[in-house]
């Protein structure tokens, strides 16, 4: 039996992932017989981690699922990623890293598509786990509508499955699997000032600061907390591990991004400005190096 240090890893991302145009645009281009590919992940969703846990050693695999579709058809997509990984890799189980609601997908995958003996543990980082009063916001401010205009063209249906009902209504229903299963379960929350977070989130972090308190500018901290202890029916318990994000970090900045806003607050472009956020963008990826040492 392997090992369970050595099974490898998956990252798991979230809704909207914003290097989707890019990834659209190659794979177009690639059908009209372009060869265009990136030569590194400094654009992808997880921006430069998967690169430098391999430097480490580690054996990474990125997944990728729908854009913005609801969370079954999402988990239905990892499903997928998860076996062509194990298939790919020549392992039993993998690890699997989640940011967001790929931490969502993640759990129905484990809970409602027979995966729990596939995967040894996982850890998410940022996910809304009891949902987010923003999602909330949202949909009684026109997302509903929004959804419904555009279900001929684009899936953003999962939108719905970030409120705090929908949330409510999976852990109730999915506690007693979860608190059986052999899977690892571990969090990761952040939080920052208004000032702090990528402009365009300041106004979520607002909406969820007055109902939910502090946040990452999209999750507040006791969603990505989750619970400190699972349990079944027969009254069996598992500890969820908790720990807070060791870096200040935004919901983006949990992934390694930065918005050039931030920068311009810092003090404009310049070579001492490139230093800081390099050492910074290396500190987020050693929040991963040292998930990853320690799986």
């Amino acid at each position: 039996m392997a090992n369970h240090r050595n099974y490898p890893i998956v990252l798991a991302h979230g809704i909207a992932r914003f290097d989707f145009l890019l990834a659209h645009l190659l794979h177009t281009a690639n059908l009209f017989g372009l060869d265009l590919t990136l030569p590194t992940d400094g654009v992808n969703y997880f921006k430069g981690i998967a690169r430098h846990l391999r430097d480490q050693g580690f054996d990474i695999y990125q997944s990728n699922v729908s854009f913005a579709a609801p969370v079954t058809k999402r988990a239905e997509d990892l499903r997928a990623e998860v076996n062509k990984a194990l298939t790919l890799k020549q392992s039993e189980k993998v690890h699997i890293i989640a940011h967001s609601m790929g931490g969502l997908d993640a759990r129905h995958m484990l809970v409602n598509l027979e995966m729990a003996g596939k995967v040894a543990s996982l850890t998410t980082i940022g996910t809304p786990h009891n949902g987010t009063s923003f999602a909330d916001w949202g949909i009684k401010n026109g997302g509903s509508v929004l959804i419904e205009s555009l279900k001929n063209v684009l899936d953003i249906a999962g939108l719905q499955d970030l409120t705090t009902q929908s949330c409510a209504q999976f852990n109730q229903t999915a506690q007693n699997a979860e608190a059986k299963n052999e899977v690892v379960y571990q969090t990761y929350a952040s939080a920052e000032e208004k000032a702090a977070v990528f402009s365009p989130l300041q106004e979520p972090w607002q909406i969820i600061h007055d109902a939910e308190g502090d946040n990452d500018g999209l999750v507040p901290v006791t969603s990505q907390q989750w619970q400190a202890q699972l349990r079944s029916d027969d009254g069996t318990t598992k500890p969820i591990k908790q720990h807070q994000f060791p870096v200040p970090a935004d919901h983006l900045n949990e992934i390694g991004w930065w918005d050039l806003q931030e920068m311009q607050r810092m003090g404009g472009l310049s070579l001492s400005l490139l230093s800081k956020i390099k050492d910074y963008e290396l500190s987020i990826r050693n929040v991963y190096l040292d998930i990853a040492r320690n799986l």
